[in-house]
């Protein structure tokens, strides 16, 4: 049996047994955790002193890279943690939502950096915006890393995916991790960090991990460090609380558990397809990682109408399920983590039998298929029925953490408000699934929910084909909830990552907000160049570096000539009496016409270090251009972003934004944007 190690200050510590771990299949020992006791004091210094440097001596592009490639290792090493995985009862396909999703996760927030975050550790929340009649004061916002640490505190379900979701976005945001799993699984975390380790990838002291206890962590934290929860209600209330964490307003992010729910909307009826689609959303989020999931359906909301036919399909579906030692080809859903999970899933369930009725369980027929599972933490796919929601609260208040769902009819004569009465009685959830083929009940319905949901999945056959369903939370969407469900927020794209950085308002004048952002701020002093900008590789462009063009007058020839090639005719380009009759008293050109005419005045045509132009941002039409109109644009190098990419023939390359401003003859501004462009770097040889 092995003994567990933690991961601190760049050394593994434990070789002394302490709490014994056994496997939730046949229940044999499988590792214990270390008796050697940490010093906290010590996992903190190392993160501040060595960590925290090593970070910062990145940019956001260099970490997004180190993601990149941790991700690409850890696939490549997956079958390492899928047989350990296998101990905590989980089959395949629940470790794949654990072990590739959290490898995903990491190439996700990878993308994430390098598409969305600047070259630097300075985030511009721009634009900059005046203070003053005269242009010499502004403000603006920016993020910066908060130089702190993350102690992240994990639940036993997600041994791998509640870790790297949780470290991706801090790690991007240079925030250097301990990380604490809880302890039933977490001999499962420990191999994944030993990969990490022997990756080399990471930075030192970008990532600790705890074995056991967080004994006096907590209480050694300092204000610029951040805790994220993921676990029961009841612990991350306790936690919130903690007079360290009080003392010092370091932010406390949970994940709890809740009571989410699944409507089914008057609408749909037994001979639809939806009706079947609800049946087996119910159906798969109980018996996936055996229904220990956060995001779990555990209230299936229906019209009361309907409640006898979806209870039989239910019943029918879940009898097909078959449940035993992962191992086994035909097994189709595991045990629970632990024989103590085993037992609370039990009394949970105890008690909801006090006000609900059994519809399905062990009764009918439960029998786990495999060698030793007679020692394993299994429990029968449990549905219960209570008939009179609105009058019994345990349903709404008790959840247990297992393959347990509870149906409940609602009085459909007056719509779905009942329904979301409901819903709302489990004050705060994560995730709700809405089953309608109306968007007219969507649309009611939807806005409603959203405010006691982090997260809600409307389905309806179109959606089906490709949904990832209603338990999975995506990078690219936020995962949290509020009340019970505690309140916090992850994931969600780039905000993930802005949650571990200081957001700061800074006032200056433009020439100063440009210097401190790294960016172009309209009104701040710029360089002229002799050089045209375009024809300067990357290294050698400068923020601020400027072209002002010469002007070109606009003729009505310009207008016939464009309508003609782009097929735009709009009345107010062509036709003289209803322009006159308009706001705008007259013909003007087309939006467009300006925007391409202001890079005929800008483009160097020749060959050079500018590639490519693959967007543009920002783009406002701010005063209409009429025949006679003289125009002339400034072109001012904004932002550069190095992404350290190589085109197919080797070069290097960055991309850079362009400020533009198109003026008229009396200097009033008729047009603004970005522009993005590939933009060569130096030839090695050179």
């Amino acid at each position: 049996m092995t003994t567990l190690q933690s991961y601190i200050a760049g050394r593994w510590i434990g070789k002394e047994s302490a709490q014994q771990l056994r496997s939730a299949v046949n229940g044999q020992p499988v590792a214990s955790t270390h008796a050697e006791a940490i010093d906290f004091a010590e996992a903190l210094n190392h993160a501040r002193r060595t960590g925290l440097p090593a970070l910062m001596a990145l940019d956001f592009q260099q970490r997004s890279e180190r993601l990149k490639a941790l991700a690409k290792y850890l696939a490549a090493n997956k079958e390492t943690l899928y047989a350990i995985s296998a101990h905590t009862g989980a089959t395949r396909a629940d470790s794949w939502i654990d072990i590739e999703g959290g490898a995903g996760t990491l190439s996700a927030y990878a993308g994430i950096g390098t598409n969305e975050l600047p070259s630097g550790n300075l985030v511009h929340e721009g634009p900059a915006f005046p203070l003053g009649k005269k242009g010499g004061f502004a403000g603006t916002h920016i993020l910066v890393p908060r130089g702190g640490v993350a102690v992240h505190i994990n639940a036993f379900n997600f041994p791998v995916w509640g870790l790297l979701e949780k470290f991706a976005p801090s790690f991007l945001a240079g925030m250097p991790c301990i990380g604490k799993p809880a302890t039933a699984t977490s001999y499962v975390t420990e191999a994944l960090v030993r990969l990490i380790v022997q990756s080399g990838i990471l930075p030192e002291g970008s990532l600790q991990l705890v074995v056991g206890g967080t004994g006096d962590l907590l209480d050694r934290l300092e204000g610029p460090d951040v805790v994220t929860f993921t676990g029961s209600a009841d612990t991350a209330a306790r936690l919130r609380v903690h007079p360290n964490l009080v003392r010092h307003s370091i932010p406390f992010n949970a994940e709890a558990d809740s009571l989410n729910c699944a409507i089914l909307a008057p609408d749909v009826t037994p001979d639809d397809e939806e009706f079947d689609l609800f049946v087996k959303e119910v159906a798969r989020e109980m018996t996936i990682k055996a229904g220990q999931k956060c995001t779990a359906i555990r209230r299936a909301i229906v019209p009361r109408q309907h409640l006898d036919a979806v209870a039989e399909r239910l019943r029918a579906r879940l009898a097909k399920t078959v449940v035993g030692d992962p191992s086994r080809e035909e097994v189709r859903m595991g045990a629970l983590a632990s024989h103590a999970q085993k037992s609370d899933v039990a009394d949970r369930v105890a008690t909801l039998l006090q006000g609900a009725e059994l519809v399905y369980g062990e009764r009918d027929g439960f029998s786990p298929v495999g060698d030793g599972v007679s020692e394993g933490a299994f429990f029968a796919p449990t549905l219960l029925l209570s008939r009179k929601p609105l009058e019994h609260d345990a349903a709404h208040d008790v959840e247990a953490f297992g393959p347990v769902s509870t149906l409940m009819p609602y009085d459909s004569t007056d719509g779905i408000d009942e329904a979301l009465a409901l819903a709302a009685r489990g004050r705060g959830s994560l995730v709700g699934t809405l089953v309608t083929r109306d968007p007219a009940i969507a649309a009611k319905a939807i806005p409603v929910a959203a405010a006691w949901h982090g997260r809600l999945l409307v389905l309806d056959r179109e959606a089906a084909a490709e949904s990832t369903g209603h338990g999975s939370p995506l990078p690219q969407l936020k995962h949290g909830g509020p009340g019970r469900a505690g309140g916090g927020e992850e994931l969600g794209g780039l905000r993930a990552v802005k949650h571990y950085l200081q957001r700061a308002a800074v006032q200056g004048s433009p020439t100063m907000l440009a210097a401190i952002t790294g960016e172009h701020v309209r009104g701040a002093a710029v360089r002229e160049s002799e050089v045209h900008p375009f024809r300067r590789y990357f290294e050698d462009l400068r923020i601020g570096d400027s072209l002002l063009t010469h002007r070109r007058t606009v003729g009505e020839a310009d207008i016939v000539a464009f309508g003609g090639i782009s097929g735009d005719y709009f009345y107010m380009h062509f036709d003289e009496v209803a322009a006159k009759e308009s706001p705008f008293g007259k013909r003007i050109a087309h939006g467009y016409f300006v925007l391409s005419a202001a890079a005929g005045l800008f483009v160097s045509p020749a060959p050079g270090p500018v590639l490519a132009n693959y967007g543009l941002d920002t783009l406002r039409f701010v005063k209409p251009v009429g025949i006679g109109d003289t125009i002339r644009a400034r072109l001012t190098c904004k932002r550069k972003i190095d992404r350290n990419k190589k085109d197919a023939s080797g070069q290097g390359q960055g991309v850079v934004a362009w400020d533009v401003e198109v003026t008229n003859q009396d200097g009033e501004l008729v047009a603004s944007y970005d522009i993005l462009t590939l933009v060569s770097k130096k030839p090695e040889s050179t």
